[in-house]
Formats: C-alpha cells, structure tokens, sequence
C-alpha cells in the first residue's frame, strides 16, 4: 500500500489488550524487542531494526502456513492463532497509520509496500493470494527464477530500492537466490519527518560520549529545550521528540546504568506513547546508521520456528499458500532484513525492508529538566495512536 504525504522505509507481537482493535501494534512492539535481544547476543555494536518491516513481511507468510508449522510461528512470532484475523489486524493498523499521514502535512513523507515476487508459471493457491491483495495490499508478480535466479534478484532489489527512496539497496545478497526459489515476500518502508521544532544548528556542539560504555569520545551533538515527554522509570530515562503534527514521535530510552542489565518491555512502549510533558534540557548526538542486509534465519529458528524452514526435513507445511506433497512443498530458505536510519536537527529520514524467500523442495520536576545522551541508548520511531513502533535500535557510537 502506498501512503501518501509521509514517508517511510524499513519488524514481531504478543496478542494482549491495549489499543482496542490494534493487537497488530502488541505483536510489532513485543516481537521488536525479541529480535533486538537476539540479535545483542550477536553483536555489541549499534543495532536498527524495523520490527513494523519485519512482522508484516512474517504475518504475510504466516497466511500461507498450516498445521504444526501454522503453530510453531504462531509460538514464537506472538501470532494469533487464525492467519485471517491477523491480517485484518495489521490491515486496522495501516488503516490508523495512512490516517495519521492525512495530517502530517506535505513536507513529511510515510510510504508502505508489499509485494510477492512468484515463479513464473506455479500455481498458488487463490485464497492465499487474495487474502494477501485485500489485506496487506501485496499483488504477485511474476519472476523466472529458474532461467535466471541474478537477474530476478536484481528485480527485487530494484523494486525495493525505488520504493525506500533510494535508501535500502541490494537487500537479497548475491547468490542468496536459486532455479529452486519459488516465491519472496517482501515488505519496504519509507519515513522522512521534519521535528516538530528543529534543533537549532548553532547549538550543535562536539561534546563527549561513552562509546560503548566504556570510552569517552567528542561527537556531534545537538541541544534545545522545551516541552517534550518525559518519564523516569523501570531503569530508564525516556524522553519523547514529537516530529511535526505530533502523531509519531522518536523515543529515547537512556538506560539509568553505563551498562543496561536488561531491555524494555512491550509494555513499557506501549505506555511510552503517552508519557506526561515537562520542560527538558535535552542533549542528543547526530547519528547515521546503515548496517548491512542482516538474516533472521538463525533468530527465527531460535525462538522455536524450525518447521517453517523445514527442520526437521519434510517438516514445512505452506499448503494454505499452495497444495503440499510428499516430494514437492514450499519451505523458507532465509529472511532478509536491511535498514536505513539518519538523525539531524531537521528531522528524521528511516528506511527498511524486509524479504522472506521461500524455496521450493523436491525430494529435499518545575525547573527544565536536563537529559544528556551520552553513553549507549535505545531509540524507537513510534506511532502515537497505537502504540507501535516503526523502528527500534541502540547506538553504542553515533560517529
């Protein structure tokens, strides 16, 4: 689906009860801090993830799943148990994001997009495929992965750079594709947003930051003070930054140790939407994240998702998505997920997408209140209405 007037590019939810009619925003902001703490353990470096990107490529691939499979994604993804009413969900929830673009104002910009990329000439299953158009807006378009697997793989990538604003290139690896590949679903997201007031540019000055808890290093970093939302609690200092309209904001988490013990909960994003004003001195550095094209594969596994990628062998079951054999049936091959995060006193541009590729297996208080970011901390670009956030990361060295 496209959005028009804001833009975005590009992630996992637990049904609860909080925004009524919006679980899609629960499973988003709980799956987002599951993928973060697995992919910690991987590396100690500055992290950014869409979980928005990442849960609506898998909610897409979770329409097509069945039985054993069907649960096991349903476990570790904090899917609702019936693909149907979790698509609808994710459909209310685009539905609240176009509206809050409506108002945003021209020289803000949010887009959305799926798409499936299908070998040329197989037969998936209609209901899958018209649940997927209705729903997340994702037409198929057929590929020939089978006469030429590099050049359907340039397809794609072309496609998701054109619709991240030039931001998000080349997010199926070289090779990752083969004659086998059957079917990839993707998801690409847009956000570029002016603040809702600037970081004054003079105020821009090298002061110093803990890098990585443990070094102490000048960087850029910007200052102002006014009204923002404020909270100290469960270990941390968050500080809200409306951008412009005030429907999205970026949130700040300042852990209160050099050294976070521990990450926020679902919950406590959720009530980070709507966090109590104060006046705050706030001191931010300028950041620029562009990581390379990350695979879920291990993550997903590890959280119990093993049927979906065909663990133990002959275990895969998409036939909602088309009819499964014996010696012919569809199973996940990776999950790529790519994203584009940068930070000034103008505002913020964010792009990420994410691709699930499937192969084919035959045989196989009063006064200002001052807050200095200077030492790792978490952020997120979170939709205030529903709770979700867009994106979420940490930054262990904003140079």
């Amino acid at each position: 689906m496209k959005f028009s007037r804001l833009t975005f590019l590009p992630l996992m939810v637990f049904a609860a009860t909080a925004h009524a009619g919006m679980p899609a925003a629960q499973v988003v902001n709980e799956g987002g801090i599951r993928f973060l703490q697995s992919v910690e353990k991987q590396s100690s470096g500055n992290i950014c993830l869409s979980p928005y990107s990442i849960q609506s490529a898998l909610a897409m691939t979770f329409a097509g799943s069945d039985g054993s499979t069907r649960g096991q994604m349903a476990e570790a993804l904090g899917f609702p148990k019936n693909p149907v009413d979790l698509a609808g969900d994710f459909q209310k929830l685009d539905a609240d994001l176009a509206a809050s673009v409506q108002v945003s104002g021209s020289d803000s910009t949010l887009r959305v997009a799926n798409r499936l990329f299908g070998a040329l000439g197989f037969s998936f299953r209609p209901g899958f495929l018209d649940l997927l158009k209705e729903a997340f807006s994702a037409p198929l378009e057929p590929l020939d992965f089978k006469k030429n697997p590099p050049l359907a793989a340039e397809a794609i990538n072309h496609w998701v750079e054109k619709q991240t604003g030039e931001r998000i290139k080349n997010l199926i690896p070289p090779n990752a594709l083969t004659r086998d590949t059957t079917l990839v679903l993707v998801n690409a997201l847009y956000f570029k947003m002016p603040w809702a007031e600037e970081f004054p540019g003079a105020a821009t000055k090298p002061r110093p930051f803990l890098v990585g808890g443990r070094e102490k290093v000048n960087v850029p970093t910007m200052s102002n003070t006014g009204s923002l939302r404020y909270l100290q609690s469960q270990g941390f200092t968050a500080v809200g930054i409306p951008f412009r309209k005030g429907q999205f904001q970026l949130l700040i988490l300042l852990p209160d140790r050099q050294t976070p013990s521990a990450l926020p909960t679902g919950r406590f994003l959720e009530e980070c939407a709507s966090l109590p004003s104060a006046e705050v001195s706030l001191f931010l550095p300028k950041f620029r994240l562009e990581p390379p094209t990350l695979s879920l594969a291990e993550t997903l596994q590890s959280l119990g998702m093993k049927a979906a990628f065909d663990i133990p062998q002959g275990s895969a079951n998409f036939d909602a998505m088309a009819p499964r054999k014996p010696d012919d049936y569809l199973y996940l091959s990776d999950v790529f997920h790519k994203t584009f995060f940068a930070l000034d006193e103008k505002g913020v541009e964010a792009a990420a997408a994410t691709a699930v590729v499937m192969m084919r297996a035959t045989s196989m208080p009063p006064d200002p209140v001052e807050v200095r970011v200077d030492r790792p901390f978490l952020f997120a670009i979170q939709h205030i209405s529903s709770s979700a956030c867009l994106f979420l990361g940490r930054v262990t060295d904003p140079r």
